[in-house]
């Protein structure tokens, strides 16, 4: 992630955060507007034209924003990666807010693989567990690996916790391999 974009996120964290906005809303809206700005190529190559006045921008931004109800925080934030010229990288600093709030909310992102589906009954207890692991509540995207063989890998940030079959072969193999 660019150093800017993380600057950009932090301080609308930081204004969520202070005003005491209510997230949820903030987060609704901030979805609206980055589907709208996925789904229009147009839209992204009229923000995105240096020939066209950030005046005309932002009162396009408004335009839109009648239709989507931003809060003002957020129509702020969009006006301003328009005005500094970095409104391509809107949903790196979507990604990065979300990813800060979490963190202040004590939510910790996870990536969980395992070699089948799990019912909802394991899935819960899997999650209890790497909650307990972690000292908080998990946000787990689960995928699934057939090539694991078993177990389950999980990924929380940059940290991987390895309970595969196909994990455990791979390290009795360098286990033996180095005598």
């Amino acid at each position: 992630m660019a150093a800017y974009v993380s600057r950009y996120a932090n301080a609308f964290a930081d204004v969520v955060t202070a005003a005491k906005l209510d997230t949820a809303a903030i987060d609704q809206r901030l979805t609206d507007f980055l589907a709208t700005w996925q789904g229009s190529p147009e839209l992204r190559e009229f923000f995105e034209n240096p020939a066209v006045a950030v005046n005309d921008k932002v009162a396009i931004l408004d335009k839109l924003n009648a239709k989507l109800g931003m809060q003002k925080e957020l129509r702020n934030l969009i006006a301003v990666l328009i005005s500094n010229n970095r409104i391509a990288h809107v949903s790196e600093v979507a990604d990065g807010y979300r990813r800060l709030l979490q963190a202040q909310m004590g939510i910790h992102p996870a990536e969980i693989v395992t070699a089948r589906e799990l019912d909802a009954r394991e899935r819960s207890a899997l999650l209890a567990e790497v909650g307990k692991l972690v000292g908080g509540k998990v946000e787990a995207n689960f995928k699934l690996d057939a090539t694991i063989l078993g177990g389950t890998v999980v990924r929380i940030g940059s940290t991987v916790y390895d309970g595969s079959v196909r994990g455990r072969l791979d390290r009795l193999r360098d286990a033996l391999i180095s005598g």
